[in-house]
C-alpha cells in the first residue's frame, strides 16, 4: 500500500517481473487485471477473424497482425493484451523486440462474460487517450461486430454488423468478416 491506504500504481518494471504462470495478466492505469482465460467460442472467432485479417493485410501489403497474448506497453502504466491488433507499415516503428511500444492503429477486443466492462468502458477510453485509431468489438452475446473510428479525442460508432450481415469495415477497405463463419451456441455465449 501507499499513501493513505490506496493501492500502489504499478510499472511496466513491476508487471515484467511478474511469474510466467499461464495467467493473463494486464495493466491499466498502473492496476493490475487478471482475466480468466477465454473460452472456446471466443477462442474460435479470434482464429477466425486472425486468419481472415491476416490474409488481408498480407495480400495488400497493410503492414501485420498479431494476435494475444502480445504487450502493447501504451506507458508505463498501461500494457494491454488485445485480442488481435494491426499495426500498418507506416506505424512498424513501435514493434520494439518482443512487444509494442505505442498504439496500434487497430485494437479488436472480443467480449467475454468477464472483460464487457474492461474492453467496452475502461479500454475504450484507454485506446482512445492513447490514440489507437480503430477499435473493434465482437460482441459474442450480441452476435455483432462494432467499428469504433477515433474522432478528436473519442471514438464515433462507424459500423455494425449483426451475426449474418457481412462487416465491412471503413478502416480497411475491401475487407470483409461474417460473424456467422464461426457457429455459436444458442442463448447467452457464457
Amino acid at each position: 500500500m501507499s499513501e493513505a491506504g490506496r493501492p500502489r500504481r504499478l510499472t511496466y518494471a513491476d508487471y515484467a517481473a511478474l511469474p510466467n504462470d499461464g495467467l493473463r495478466y494486464q495493466l491499466l492505469e498502473g492496476e493490475l487485471v487478471v482475466t480468466p482465460s477465454p473460452n472456446a467460442w471466443h477462442q474460435d472467432v479470434a482464429r477466425e477473424m486472425l486468419v481472415a485479417l491476416a490474409l488481408f493485410v498480407r495480400q495488400q501489403d497493410l503492414g501485420q497482425v498479431h494476435v494475444a497474448p502480445l504487450d502493447v506497453t501504451l506507458d508505463d502504466w498501461n500494457v494491454v493484451q488485445p485480442d488481435l491488433l494491426f499495426v500498418s507499415r507506416a506505424r512498424s516503428g513501435i514493434r520494439q523486440g518482443g512487444r509494442l511500444l505505442g498504439a496500434p492503429d487497430l485494437c479488436v477486443e472480443i467480449l467475454s462474460p468477464g472483460t464487457v466492462r474492461i474492453d467496452r468502458v475502461r479500454k475504450l477510453a484507454l485506446y482512445a487517450r492513447f490514440g489507437v485509431a480503430h477499435y473493434w468489438i465482437v460482441d459474442l452475446d450480441a452476435r455483432t461486430i462494432e467499428e469504433y473510428a477515433l474522432e478528436g479525442t473519442a471514438y464515433r460508432l462507424r459500423t455494425t454488423a449483426a451475426y449474418d450481415e457481412p462487416f465491412r469495415p471503413v478502416a480497411l477497405p475491401g475487407f470483409e468478416f461474417r460473424l456467422s463463419a464461426v457457429p455459436l451456441p444458442d442463448g447467452p455465449y457464457a
